[in-house]
């Protein structure tokens, strides 16, 4: 998955948005279709849930809801929090067609989804997979 260096913030480095820090260090970046793969493999042998936000660069939508998603990583230590850009991606996001989606992951299996950016609803659905 990679060190926790500069080149793992630089799905978010490219936003331009200020984020608050990650307290737990349990958001990771996914900066290249290997690194997603990694992740993924990863997330099928651990235990640990698992929420990986697909967003994009210059989808607005995606922008507003990803300061939330850095926030909410802090309210869910237990939970693994996983950003992928599509364009950052392209080959192990194709199946993404709406920016952003949500999948949720537990013990290795997508046990849900959830597409657009409501606050409330992803605050609920990471409740309810926590």
């Amino acid at each position: 998955m990679g060190d926790s260096g500069d080149s793992s913030n630089k799905g978010l480095e490219v936003t331009d948005l200020d984020l608050p820090s990650n307290k737990h260090g349990n958001l990771k970046i996914a900066s290249s279709d290997q690194n997603l793969k990694d992740i993924l493999l990863h997330t099928k042998s651990s235990k640990t849930a698992t929420v990986i936000n697909y967003g994009a660069s210059w989808c607005g939508v995606c922008s507003q809801i990803l300061p939330t998603f850095c926030q909410l990583s802090n309210q869910f230590p237990k939970l693994s929090f996983v950003y992928a850009d599509i364009d950052e991606c392209p080959e192990t996001t194709q199946h993404i067609r709406y920016t952003p989606t949500f999948h949720f992951y537990r013990d290795g299996e997508r046990v849900d989804e959830m597409f657009g950016a409501g606050e409330e609803r992803l605050q609920d659905r990471l409740w309810l997979h926590s």
